[in-house]
């Protein structure tokens, strides 16, 4: 499969999941979260602190460097740190279900093939006979 395909397919994964809409919404929470503990939290500067914050926050790396006192900013950080991680929990789960459809999808496609090959049978030649043989032997053995 070409790339583009592929990376078209993991997008359509992903909006037929709705996480397309839970990431949006995410990283619109993200941005906007990091306002409040700009202006609220006394040892963040900037909003580019404080993005950083978040940033450190939402991954659990916590440096360190940033840290919230206020309840405000405190609660802000623990909405985001929970909300980070079920958003890479759904992200890792669309992209374990998509491969594992791009699999299924190869198996039947080789499925339909190989029957195909049967159906046919007949009119193959020397050489595909031989192929299609190999391809049995090597599914026997597999299931071995």
């Amino acid at each position: 499969m070409k790339k583009r395909k592929v990376f078209r397919m993991l997008l359509k994964s992903f909006k037929t999941a709705g996480a397309d809409k839970i990431i949006g919404g995410y990283l619109i929470w993200f941005f906007a979260s990091a306002i409040p503990v700009w202006l609220i939290e006394p040892n963040i500067k900037s909003y580019g602190d404080s993005l950083w914050f978040c940033f450190a926050s939402a991954t659990s790396i916590g440096y360190g460097d940033y840290v919230a006192v206020t309840i405000v900013g405190r609660i802000i950080t623990v909405i985001l740190t929970v909300y980070s991680i079920a958003v890479i929990a759904i992200f890792t789960a669309v992209i374990t279900s998509f491969f594992t459809d791009i699999s299924r999808f190869r198996a039947s496609e080789s499925s339909r093939k190989f029957l195909d090959d049967l159906e046919h049978l007949p009119e193959l030649s020397k050489e595909e006979l031989e192929e299609l043989s190999k391809r049995v032997r090597d599914f026997q053995n597999k299931k071995r």
